[in-house]
């Protein structure tokens, strides 16, 4: 089950796509180490059919049914510069997909905010969390700066953002528009 993205409408699809493209044009597009090499050449346009059409399930849908995802893959050893082998979750297309689109999201919402004079947006649950941790918690319902948010996403691209929006996978937060009154 995907988030659930209110404010995801067909300007904010385009918007989507801008971004992608802008990630692609500067060769900047974040390549998981999850994906195979064919995934990896085919990631721009599974992420811009994802935005024209779809959502994060759709996205895991097409990782998963092309086979996109490795079963194991390098990663540094904690506190060491040591490699180590790991296997990819069993639903690392549903990870993937969530992280990668809810990002690209994120960014189309804050460039639709700055361009449309809202000054803030909102930190919500979009996805129902069965155990929801405290962090993800504290955050809903803070409000936060568009143009600092679009920054710190556009300079994270592949790894953490500074400010930690979007949380992390699996929190099931991203960010709409504040209802009426709340700012």
């Amino acid at each position: 089950m995907g988030l659930f993205y209110g404010d995801l409408t067909p300007d904010i699809r385009r918007l989507m796509i801008e971004e992608i493209d802008m990630d692609v044009a500067s060769e900047n597009i974040s390549l998981s180490r999850w994906l195979t090499q064919g995934g990896q050449g085919n990631w721009p346009d599974l992420l811009k059919r994802a935005a024209t059409e779809g959502s994060d399930v759709t996205l895991a849908t097409e990782i998963r049914r092309g086979n996109h995802l490795v079963e194991r893959y390098q990663k540094r050893k904690p506190k060491s510069n040591e490699y180590t082998w790991a296997a990819v979750p069993h639903n690392g297309h549903e990870v993937l997909a969530e992280i990668e689109f809810n990002n690209y999201f994120c960014r189309a919402l804050c460039r639709h905010a700055i361009e449309n004079r809202i000054p803030r947006l909102e930190i919500y649950r979009a996805k129902a969390a069965m155990q929801p941790r405290p962090e993800s918690q504290e955050k809903i319902g803070t409000l936060i700066d568009p143009l600092t948010v679009l920054t710190d996403l556009r300079a994270s691209v592949g790894s953490a953002t500074a400010l930690g929006i979007p949380a992390g996978p699996g929190t099931g937060l991203t960010l709409r528009i504040p209802r009426v009154g709340t700012f």
